[in-house]
């Protein structure tokens, strides 16, 4: 089952991963970007809230895609990391999560506007968080403290 909910993760991670770079490139490209008549992209994008501290947010995206990443690839190599990782997974993934929501918060009653690749990144971290849940109520069970 772990198998499975890890391979899961990196799916889920890639999507959020690629999503980012691409929101990524529109901003330090200065393009819009495509939303096909689906939202209202370039509103959420010029917003004072797509940046924190000057970084855009898709920035932070990108990091914490790739932290779960390259932790879910860490946790097949030493003790350390399988018994490690999947709390950190969850930690990375419950403050995604909730920074999610407040960014469709805002998106709903401040910018009035939706960007859907935002929903996508919305979605995918919430995902893999419901993952990270059940991986760290299964670990308890597991004898094999690498798991592969």
């Amino acid at each position: 089952m772990d198998k499975r909910l890890r391979l899961l993760s990196y799916i889920l991670a890639g999507i959020g991963l690629i999503d980012s770079i691409y929101l990524s490139w529109v901003d330090l490209t200065h393009t819009q970007a495509f939303c096909g008549g689906s939202g209202d992209c370039q509103t959420v994008a010029n917003s004072p809230y797509s940046e924190i501290a000057g970084i855009p947010i898709a920035f932070l995206g990108i990091g914490g895609y790739l932290a779960i990443i390259a932790l879910l690839f860490l946790e097949t190599r030493s003790q350390f990391w399988s018994q490690n990782s999947p709390l950190i997974i969850f930690g990375i993934t419950l403050a995604g999560t909730l920074y999610s929501a407040y960014l469709t918060y805002l998106e709903l009653a401040v910018i009035h506007a939706i960007c859907p690749y935002c929903v996508v990144s919305a979605i995918m971290m919430t995902l893999l968080l419901i993952i990270a849940i059940v991986r760290l109520m299964n670990q308890d069970t597991e004898t094999n403290p690498i798991r592969s």
